[in-house]
């Protein structure tokens, strides 16, 4: 008998919001967090949009001396985990540590060190490189910090599977604490990618919107005029318990995690599968493991890149997996706001998934205005939608061929 598990505490660092209370108004009113990107000089960019965490400001939750030593996407995770922490009420001693672990994946992970330390050999030389250039890279790292920040000394690891980090990190979680290694876990997704060289790699690739002229209409998932994705960044953690160890400390839960599928495309290095096939097995997997009918899926958070191949790909997959019951399912992508936040985005879609259930309301897709013929469903266009949601969706197909898909119950006690 698998243990039962539940989600206790929330956390995001995001372009729409810090905090699930700024984060989750955001998400209802339909409010896009892409502009101008301020990071670094965009003159010589054929890209100069992404949707980058305004005003954040790490000393809120690390000492001064530790702010120096982390990479951003490390203070982002620490940060983030903190306020899921808090939000949990789950205190971490010396009695219960070894019961608490944490999995936060990064698809890149501290790419703005790379970059300065790069530099940094190339113009000044190999002995002025920092001791702390390889920790602070790493994308290990992030999960090592928010272990050293908190104290947990549960199972401890990192998940790099590009776009796909997050889910597969809370899915790994989940398999954990099902299985009795643990009674808790900080999972979740981290990403600070915003640097010139991730921007020219990206774009090289052909993978980013151009629509330097529009920000705030770029990402526009399902859209037939979509033309790539916008990158984003920020964090999504959540606090996952064995259900009876969260009852007996009294804590509050947000909703049950039932369901976890994954599978690898064995296609491509960067496109997607065109028949869907990895997408469509990692959905039913999961909708397998939540031992439920996919009829029962209320909702689903898509991957929804604003990408030609992904959206076309993702709808293919679901109609595959939903038969004609994908007419009728709400699909929406918070990515229309947040942009795309690769190794993180699973983290706060999740947590935008759970907080869709907590406030029985469906976050929009905006900047939906020309339907294409190959993504034909409901993808809950540019108002948010009051709806009573029992199981919801969420999916994440990364780079690699890596798919992973979660399913979220609201919880009845």
């Amino acid at each position: 008998m698998k243990h039962r598990v539940v989600i206790t505490g929330l956390g995001v660092v995001s372009p729409i919001g810090t905090g699930i209370l700024k984060f989750w108004e955001s998400l209802a009113n339909g409010v896009c967090g892409v502009d101008y990107v301020t990071a670094f000089d965009t003159s010589k960019f054929e890209v100069k949009i992404g949707a980058e965490v305004k005003n954040f400001d790490p000393g809120q939750y690390l000492e001064r001396k530790e702010v120096r030593r982390m990479d951003r996407v490390s203070q982002f995770a620490v940060a983030a985990s903190k306020m899921a922490l808090l939000d949990s009420k789950l205190t971490i001693t010396d009695d219960n540590a070894d019961q608490i672990g944490v999995i936060i994946g990064s698809g890149i992970g501290g790419m703005k060190t790379f970059e300065d330390q790069a530099r940094t050999f190339v113009e000044k030389g190999p002995g002025r490189v920092s001791p702390f250039f390889i920790p602070m890279m790493i994308p290990d790292m992030s999960a090592g910090f928010v272990s050293i920040a908190t104290g947990a000394k549960g199972p401890n690891h990192a998940v790099v599977t590009a776009c796909a980090s997050a889910t597969h990190s809370i899915g790994d979680s989940l398999r954990i604490i099902q299985n009795g290694e643990a009674k808790a876990m900080i999972a979740g997704g981290t990403e600070a990618a915003i640097t010139g060289l991730a921007y020219a790699g990206f774009t090289s690739a052909g993978a980013l919107s151009k629509n330097n002229e529009d920000p705030k209409g770029a990402s526009r998932p399902f859209d037939l005029n979509r033309d790539g994705f916008i990158m984003g960044e920020g964090c999504g953690v959540l606090i996952i318990e064995e259900l009876n160890y969260a009852l007996e400390r009294g804590a509050s839960i947000y909703a049950e995690l039932v369901g976890f599928g994954e599978s690898g495309d064995a296609y491509h290095m960067t496109a997607p599968d065109p028949e869907g096939d990895g997408a469509t097995r990692a959905m039913t997997r999961a909708i397998q493991d939540a031992g439920i009918h996919p009829n029962q899926i209320s909702y689903i958070n898509a991957h929804g890149t604003s990408t030609h191949a992904n959206d076309k790909v993702e709808t293919l997959a679901i109609h595959k997996v939903f038969g004609e019951y994908a007419k009728s399912v709400a699909i929406s992508s918070t990515k229309s706001m947040t942009g795309h936040l690769l190794g993180a985005a699973g983290g706060i879609e999740a947590v935008a998934s759970i907080l869709a259930i907590q406030n029985s309301l469906i976050p929009p897709t905006i900047n939906y205005q020309t339907p294409d013929p190959d993504c034909d469903l409901d993808y809950v266009p540019n108002q948010a939608r009051k709806a009573e949601l029992e199981y919801v969706m969420s999916d994440s197909l990364g780079f690699g061929g890596h798919n992973g898909c979660l399913i979220f119950r609201k919880y009845h006690g």
